[in-house]
């Protein structure tokens, strides 16, 4: 995982590929580098270990200048954050620069073949794997043109050396000789060429093109593009040259600016109201008391034939899935199950013809989930997408599907995403309800229901200064249990989830019924737990499991209801949140909860946008 900067033009490559690396930082901040074709000849590298910030440092002592040039910044796969094994890497003797993203999973063989015949390594990485091999593919092709070092020469190479590949890249070459030439290549990584005039781009994602270029042209699996200045070509493993797909870049894009916020996460929690009325927008159907959406691509006749549902997902999108299997089940009657994408890309499970599967993501890019639609996908299964990041590679491979609306989330601790994707799949419930049983009655109740949400998160954050006083009382804690029941232990699970990204404290989510089956050992007066126990139909049951703590000697800290006496007499601490129906509870529970980890992680002094050994977009396996 991390994020690859490319330029080729007139200008001076440095303040793009910088200004790119800065905006990719959330998918990898390991180490960073940059390499460019000196205007004297020869390749320039800058690398440190640490952030993009340390790298703009260390080029402010000793710039590195040139029009042609390419940046890295890395989550560490194959080798610890070091110099040495930061990107790019250089090729031969010399003679080319690279930045790779991916795994690369026969690279010791190739290593090994490398090294006998003299090429010598200065990384742990599988990516200078790949950087020698172009170069010794290089020195072939080279020798078979007779030497005259054209610029077809490093084409072959770079595809040469991509047929003895094993595994997953996005990657881009520049070559010390061709100072008009960048050549990129994906194969299960993202990446996206911008359009200019006399100038060209490369990126992982659309972000770092934002201000630069309007037109985007996205690479697709086993595609290469060779980038000149004034001109792209799109060459296709199989199918040769292709002629390129332009398309304009959306008006989503990043804003770099906090607005005055400490951190993008807490930005991306204040921004919750405005994210879920996006999710909301033009998709609520009073007049037939349903919900509509324009790109599941398919039938009235074909979704009311469905008799199952699979939606699958990594870490909080897997949270949000085990939300709609409670929604959809409810509302709709569909059976559904919850499948990790890890694990259902492994497996063969008998999937009848009348199965759906959704993949849900924020990213769109997430390796695990991609893979596991691709394989549901050959067997010949309907794929569909919840993804927030239009032209990503899930949202353009699946069948159909919705996008959030929710706008770029650059902390690595999803929180708008995940409200964004409980507010889809409530949706899809009431279309599938609708489709069904549901009667008008009960779909016009719902959509009711779903509009006041942006206005009741919006009340819900007033919560902000009761979690701020309940954090700096448990912040030294080293462990936390959350729990809840029915729709709301999955948000359990995604509180202790949030609060061990950011600030490193072990913290497990439980149905709060199951303490008692185990987990109650570990209740002590120096662990806290978080119940979720707002009025609904499993209250009683919840307080009753909230007693039990308490006669335990274990703090309890409660997510109640604003006029809720009973619990607040038993808790040692509470978090008021606007009362609200059952099925729709997950979306303003999680709002303490991602604000608990937020503050939390402040008074330990974490990272809260880039917490440690971790990537926003999981593209690799």
């Amino acid at each position: 995982m991390c994020g690859i900067v490319g330029y080729v033009g007139s200008k001076d490559a440095c303040p793009f590929l910088i200004s790119g690396l800065q905006r990719l930082e959330y998918r990898g901040y390991d180490s960073a580098g940059i390499s460019t074709l000196r205007p004297t000849g020869g390749l320039g590298v800058t690398k440190v270990a640490g952030r993009v910030a340390d790298l703009d440092s260390a080029l402010q002592r000793q710039a590195l200048t040139g029009a042609l040039g390419i940046g890295h910044t890395r989550w560490a796969t194959h080798g610890a954050a070091t110099e040495d094994n930061a990107h790019p890497h250089i090729g031969g003797q010399g003679i080319l620069s690279l930045a790779h993203n991916g795994v690369i999973e026969n690279y010791e063989s190739l290593k090994f073949a490398l090294q006998a015949k003299g090429y010598a390594f200065r990384s742990q990485t599988d990516s200078e794997v790949v950087a020698h091999l172009i170069a010794d593919c290089f020195k072939n092709a080279a020798a078979d043109q007779h030497g005259d070092g054209s610029v077809q020469s490093g084409i072959e190479a770079v595809q040469e050396a991509l047929s003895q590949l094993r595994g997953t890249y996005g990657l881009v070459v520049m070559f010390r000789d061709y100072p008009d030439l960048l050549i990129a290549a994906r194969c299960g990584s993202p990446l996206v060429v911008g359009v200019g005039k006399d100038e060209q781009f490369v990126a992982s994602d659309t972000s770092p093109l934002v201000g630069f270029t309007e037109r985007i042209i996205y690479l697709a699996d086993h595609q290469l593009a060779v980038i000149r200045s004034n001109n792209i070509q799109v060459l296709h493993r199989d199918q040769g040259r292709i002629r390129p797909d332009i398309q304009t870049l959306s008006s989503q894009t990043v804003d770099a600016n906090l607005e005055g916020y400490g951190h993008y996460m807490l930005k991306e929690i204040y921004e919750q109201p405005e994210s879920i009325q996006n999710a909301l927008r033009g998709r609520l159907d009073k007049d037939n008391a349903t919900a509509k959406f324009g790109g599941l691509n398919l039938t009235t006749q074909q979704l009311r034939g469905i008799q199952r549902i699979i939606l699958t997902g990594c870490g909080t999108s897997w949270h949000s899935a085990l939300v709609g299997e409670y929604l959809i089940e409810e509302l709709a009657r569909i059976p559904v199950e919850v499948e990790y994408a890890s694990e259902l890309r492994y497996r063969n499970p008998p999937v009848d013809h009348d199965t759906i599967v959704f993949g849900i993501t924020q990213s769109g890019e997430t390796a695990d989930t991609l893979a596991a639609l691709r394989e549901v996908k050959r067997k010949g299964h309907h794929t569909l997408a919840l993804c927030n990041v239009i032209g990503s590679s899930i949202a353009q491979e699946a069948d159909g599907g919705v996008y959030l609306h929710a706008g770029p989330e650059i902390g690595v601790a999803s929180t708008k995403a995940f409200t964004s994707q409980l507010t889809v799949l409530s949706m899809l419930a009431l279309y599938f309800g609708r489709l069904r049983h549901l009667s008008f009655e009960a779909g016009q109740r719902i959509i009711s229901q779903l509009e006041s949400l942006p206005s009741l998160v919006e009340k819900t954050l007033e919560c902000h200064g009761q979690v701020k006083e309940i954090a700096e009382r448990y912040a030294d804690a080293t462990n936390f249990l959350y729990l809840g029941r029915n729709y709301n232990f999955p948000t359990a699970l995604e509180g202790a989830l949030k609060l061990k990204e950011i600030s490193y404290i072990h913290a497990e989510g439980y149905p709060a019924a199951e303490m008692k089956h185990g987990p109650i050992a570990l209740v002590d007066e120096r662990t806290p737990s978080v119940f979720i126990v707002p009025q609904g139909t499993v209250y009683d049951k919840v307080l009753s499991n909230l007693q039990e703590v308490k006669a335990r000697g274990g703090p309890v800290i409660a997510i109640v209801d604003h006029d809720d006496r009973q619990v607040t007499n038993l808790a040692d601490a509470v978090i008021q949140i606007p009362q609200i129906e059952d099925f729709l509870q997950p979306i303003v529970a999680a709002i303490p909860l991602q604000l608990l980890s937020y503050e939390i992680a402040l008074l330990r002094g974490c990272d809260v946008d880039k917490p440690r050994n971790l990537a926003k977009s999981v593209t690799v396996e």
